[in-house]
């Protein structure tokens, strides 16, 4: 239906956003997207040997990858077909497949490009992998999902996956002078607005756009808006944030490894962000407990209880009242000592747990309730620890099969350096009266 309205010339006639209207018509009009298209950019050295083999597109919306599916094709002498995984299905595909077979035979190639190919579920994905085989079409797919959790690995194996990524703040200030050439008249911004403006894109060109189309709209003749102003105009963008995907796990790492690094700012920063994308504060609550427990430990010992307390005060305040309480967890963990010496004891223990098979304890710490029992000798030798010097005994307590192993190695920070102490007393003790 688009080629007979381009056919017609009422494309060109009718309204067309102004993202539409400044689509880059060569590849390196594109911006943003230097290490794929830069002279030593993977695109770039395919295209140098004109041998395009099938691409996975992967990243946020707005960096260009339909305009640079469609010049590729246009460099690669393809015919370029273009379908969305939202609105097709396999009779679609059929259609297409028949399709670039005849223009096969008359020997045209094609590249198909499928926006949100990650949409396709396993059976549909699987249907292009003869027609890629056989060299039917030339399949680009493009994805704001990670692709290894999304696409077959069958389909990933036959294709390269190309990572686009958000356009920086230069690109975008560069798009938007291109659109005031275009239009002919500047953006009637002052510096600040325009700072918050691409700010606003969030690394989206056609979000950097759109708002620009705004801005001309609501501007009177001669009138320049400041911040306050440009925020009234136009709705602030909500954040790229997908709570079932990259954005989620992307940000929760952030919030994660700042409070391991001990950096109270930036921990409170990505906090913050998961907050203004509508994060649940629960899960941000459970988060922090496991942050508590695995990179603090006996460290701090109340870094567990102050994280349960956040969690509590949170149920007990609702929103927004109890994120502050969360918030003070935040800074309270990236502040504490840290220490993973229960997290590595506890799972180098679970792997011996596993691998020993069913170990019987060693005879002298087993109850021994029966007459039979206590003729076996269970009980036979047990120390009382509360009646021995200092209170210890040091019996080995492991099965006998495995002797002693040692599992917690507490480092000299916070709390833990007086549990070092006390092990290595007990150790001292210990080797003294198994002697």
């Amino acid at each position: 239906m688009s080629d007979l309205f381009q056919a017609s010339g009422l494309a060109a006639s009718g309204p067309r956003p102004l993202a539409d209207r400044m689509r880059p018509q060569r590849l390196q009009d594109v911006v943003g997207q230097e290490h794929l298209l830069g002279p030593q950019g993977t695109l770039a050295r395919m295209l140098k040997t004109r041998t395009l083999g099938s691409l996975i597109f992967w990243g946020p919306p707005g960096t260009g990858k339909t305009t640079i599916a469609r010049l590729l094709a246009h460099e690669t002498d393809l015919e370029f077909e273009q379908i969305s995984a939202i609105f097709s299905g396999v009779a679609d595909l059929k259609k297409v497949f028949e399709t670039a077979r005849a223009r096969r035979l008359s020997g045209r190639a094609t590249l198909l490009f499928v926006d949100e190919i990650h949409r396709f579920n396993r059976a549909q994905q699987d249907s292009f992998l003869p027609v890629m085989e056989d060299g039917t079409i030339t399949l680009v797919g493009a994805t704001t999902e990670n692709p290894s959790f999304e696409l077959n690995a069958a389909l990933l194996s036959r294709s390269h996956v190309m990572t686009f990524h958000s356009l920086h703040n230069e690109a975008l200030h560069l798009l938007l002078t291109r659109a005031e050439d275009m239009e002919e008249r500047p953006l009637p911004l002052d510096a600040e607005a325009r700072q918050v403006l691409v700010r606003m894109a969030d690394g989206d060109g056609r979000s950097a756009l759109t708002l620009a189309e705004d801005v001309w709209r609501a501007a009177g003749e001669g009138e320049v808006f400041d911040a306050e102003r440009l925020q009234e105009i136009v709705q602030r963008r909500a954040p790229i944030y997908d709570k079932s995907a990259d954005g989620h796990y992307n940000l929760i790492s952030a919030l994660h490894k700042s409070v391991r690094g001990s950096d109270p700012d930036a921990a409170l920063y990505w906090f913050c962000r998961m907050l203004d994308g509508g994060e649940d504060p629960l899960y941000l609550a459970r988060r922090l407990i496991r942050m508590a427990v695995e990179d603090i430990g006996l460290a701090d010992p109340n870094a567990l209880v102050q994280a349960n307390a956040s969690r509590d005060a949170y149920q007990m305040l609702g929103s927004p009242e109890g994120e502050l309480a969360l918030a003070q967890t935040v800074v309270y963990l990236a502040t504490a000592p840290k220490s993973n010496g229960v997290y590595v004891a506890y799972k180098a223990a679970k792997r011996d747990a596993k691998s020993h098979g069913s170990l019987l304890p060693p005879k002298h710490i087993l109850n021994a309730p029966t007459k039979l029992m206590k003729s076996e000798g269970y009980g036979d030798g047990y120390r009382y620890d509360h009646d021995e010097p200092d209170g210890f005994s040091g019996q080995d307590y492991f099965p006998e099969a495995m002797g002693r192993q040692t599992y917690y190695d507490p480092p000299e920070r916070g709390f833990e350096r007086d549990l070092r102490k006390r092990l290595d007393y007990w150790s001292r003790l210990r080797k003294e009266r198994n002697s």
